[in-house]
């Protein structure tokens, strides 16, 4: 059985939600990730009170270890062992939340589709909506049974750093979701090392235009921020942000308007403000031409 289709394609309400947690083929995932300067510990979060069933997806743990760089996407075959750890198996459909209300869950629900998993979808205002409600929480670690998952990797989900510097010469639309005083180097990068400003000729919609009390805004709101920013929907797309977090929550937003697939810069800002070679500007973004 498919999710339900609202205003927002890619959404699941927390009435659906609650009365959907015990379907054997659904499982429920805690997504919860924030930025540094939050010092909050999302799993002690997840430990001390969680959607009952819902299992732990620590975007920093699964993630590359080797490349230097935040939370990178693993190879294939390592995600496929982390899946299978939490009990998230072929053919089952997952729901999931982060406990900012709509944050770092764009980015699993992403992650899980360049993976492969077809049937995934995002809870509509998150954990604080469900804690609003007056909804029951459960304490601890949830341990589901192993179950086998198979990775088919889609590589038009993610461009790598080589791919956006084609991209920029092909004239793809390359649009930053970090906020405004980040993407004009007003603001310093909260990691050590990264430089501030923004990749030459990318556009910005910050995320926090994109989200609103964890959810997406009106659809003809969200067209007409995607028109300020100077984005031309008939137009190639890429997502960026700080680390790729904020990012797939473009894409999501951009595929709940209908849009094919729109590919996310793994590396996003860290890898390229780190790289002392690759150009950047400062300043307000210049709208697409």
């Amino acid at each position: 059985m498919a999710f339900p289709k609202g205003e927002h394609a890619y959404f699941v309400t927390t009435d659906w939600l609650d009365e959907n947690l015990t379907t054997p083929d659904l499982v429920v995932i805690d997504g919860s990730w924030y930025l540094p300067p939050e010092k909050r510990d999302p799993h002690a979060e997840y430990l001390a009170g969680h959607i009952q069933g819902a299992v732990f997806f620590d975007i920093d743990a699964i993630a590359d270890h080797s490349s230097g760089l935040p939370h990178m996407l693993p190879d294939p075959v390592a995600f496929s062992s982390l899946m299978r750890k939490l009990g998230i198996g072929d053919g089952m459909r997952a729901v999931v939340y982060d406990g900012a209300g709509l944050f770092s869950a764009p980015r699993v629900w992403w992650t899980l589709r360049a993976f492969g998993m077809q049937e995934v979808a995002v809870l509509e205002g998150g954990l604080p909506q469900w804690k609003a409600e007056g909804r029951p929480l459960e304490e601890g670690q949830v341990q589901r049974q192993p179950r086998h998952f198979t990775a088919r990797f889609d590589h038009g989900a993610v461009a790598s750093l080589s791919d956006v510097q084609r991209q920029l010469k092909e004239g793809v639309q390359v649009v930053d979701t970090r906020s405004p005083t980040r993407f004009s180097g007003e603001e310093p990068e909260p990691r050590p090392g990264v430089r501030s400003g923004h990749i030459p000729g990318s556009l910005n919609l910050p995320y926090r235009d994109i989200a609103r009390d964890g959810r997406l805004p009106s659809r003809a709101e969200l067209e007409r921020k995607i028109a300020e920013a100077g984005i031309d929907l008939g137009r190639p797309i890429t997502a960026t942000c700080g680390s790729g977090v904020t990012a797939p929550m473009l894409a999501l937003a951009l595929e709940s308007l209908g849009r094919a697939s729109v590919p996310v810069y793994d590396g996003s800002w860290t890898e390229w403000g780190t790289r002392q070679d690759l150009p950047l500007e400062t300043g307000k973004a210049r709208k697409s031409a």
